[in-house]
This record gives structure tokens, sequence and C-alpha cells, in this order.
């Protein structure tokens, strides 16, 4: 329902309850400070929720040995918030904590490390790192392909995370080729008219575009507009990106 003033309230009631009934290190209280961290992570309060996900890992620290899988959990939860304030060495600090509890507790090829790995090719690609980026990008993914089914959508979206790092290290027949195989699956698992192919049409057509194929950039852009014009209210954001970029190909044709 996402009514998250409502959910905050009342896990401060549960907090204050278990504050006066249990000892100050109990796992139970670092579930509550993690259970409000989550709540202010959704409302956008990047602050309140570092200071609740610390509270919590101060405690499982003291309760747990130093590879338990709580604790990854813990150094995650910080390292996101870290990452959405922009703060990426932090971030990567705290993933790559994480990350190695995970590699010690996991076999090579679980799917949690593939968001391990996920998270730190994040991180580097906001720092500017693109190599580095590319480098756990392609971890990830390689785990993906072993664990799934070719066509599934978890596998669209690696694709197009590799894509964009090719975009932004200036590769843009590089980025094509993964767009494109991002874009073959969604293709196959999603309806016609979902905006996730909009927005890979979008990628496509940007990439043609600094390529200088301007009919083809075109052309992408005007199925990106069809299925958001759909899809969306007629004043959506996405829809007035879409058009603008359409205007600006048109005027280099």
């Amino acid at each position: 329902m996402g009514d998250y003033s409502k959910a905050l309230e009342f896990y401060e009631k549960s907090l204050k309850i278990r504050e006066k009934a249990l000892p100050s290190n109990h796992p139970d209280l670092a579930n509550s400070y993690g259970n409000i961290g989550l709540v202010y992570i959704n409302m956008g309060d990047s602050s309140k929720a570092l200071e609740f996900y610390e509270k919590s890992h101060k405690i499982r620290e003291k309760a747990l040995p130093s590879n338990h899988p709580h604790l990854a959990t813990s150094y995650n939860n910080i390292g996101g918030v870290y990452d959405d304030m922009g703060d990426y060495s932090k971030a990567l600090e705290f993933y790559e904590k994480a990350h190695k509890i995970k590699e010690k507790a996991l076999p090579p090829n679980h799917p949690d490390l593939a968001i391990s790995y996920n998270n730190i090719a994040s991180v580097y690609d906001g720092m500017g790192d693109y190599s580095k980026a590319l480098e756990f990008y392609e971890k990830a993914h390689k785990i993906k392909e072993k664990a799934l089914p070719p066509n599934h959508p978890d596998l669209a979206v690696s694709y197009n995370n590799i894509g964009l790092v090719y975009i932004n290290m200036g590769d843009s027949s590089k980025a094509l080729e993964f767009y494109e195989k991002s874009h073959q699956i969604l293709e196959k698992a999603l309806p016609p008219n979902h905006p996730r192919l909009a927005t890979s049409y979008n990628n496509i057509a940007r990439t043609y575009d600094n390529m200088g194929d301007y009919s083809k950039a075109l052309s992408l852009l005007e199925k990106a507009l069809a299925i958001l014009q759909k899809s969306l209210p007629p004043n959506h954001p996405s829809i007035q990106d879409v058009t603008y970029g359409i205007d600006y190909v048109r005027k280099k044709m």
C-alpha cells in the first residue's frame, strides 16, 4: 500500500516495547532498527535510514560471528544508503565487506553473488571507472547465464547494464550489441505495450543517434512514444523526454 508514515508509526511502537523489555544488544532490537531504516529508505530519507541501519549493525557486530550472513545484509544495507547519497567510496567499502562474507559462505555461482557484483559495478559506474564497472557487470552476468533460462528478464537487465557502460565508454557499436540482446529478451517476455520495451527502444535509438544513423533512431523513438502514449498519462515526463528526442533527431536529419 505504500503508507510509510503508518508503517513507521507501528515499527516505532514495536521498538519502544522491545527497548523496555530487552537488553540493549538483543538481536530483536537490530531487526527493529533495520525495519525502521528500510521505511526511511522508502520515504527517501537517506540520513535517517543510515542512522537506523548503523544502530542495527552495531548490535549485529557484537552478537554475531564476523562471517555471519546477517552481517553481509547489514553491510549491504549501509552500502546502499551511501550509494543513494552519492558517497561512492563509502558505498564501495561496505559493498565489498558484504561481498567478502558472501564469497566465503556461498558457492561461486550463487545468485546472491551476482547481486553483490552488480552493486559493486554500479558504484564503479557512478565513480566513472567504467572498465571496473564492466568487469563486475560481466562477473554478475556470467553467474546469471548459468543460473537462469536464456530468455529470463534478469538477463535483459544484465545486458542493458553492460550496454550502458559501453555507452559511457564511448563504444556505441558494443553498446548496441548488448542493448539489442536485452531487447530481444524483453520482446519475448513482455506484452507489446509494456513501458520497459519503450525504455529499450529509447536506449537503442540514442545509440543509433550517437552513431549518426538518424533514420533508425527516429523510427525507434517513434515506437517508444507509441507505447508510452498507450501506457502513461499524456503529461508524463517520459513522454515529454521521448517527444523532445524525436524533435532533436529530426533537426539533425
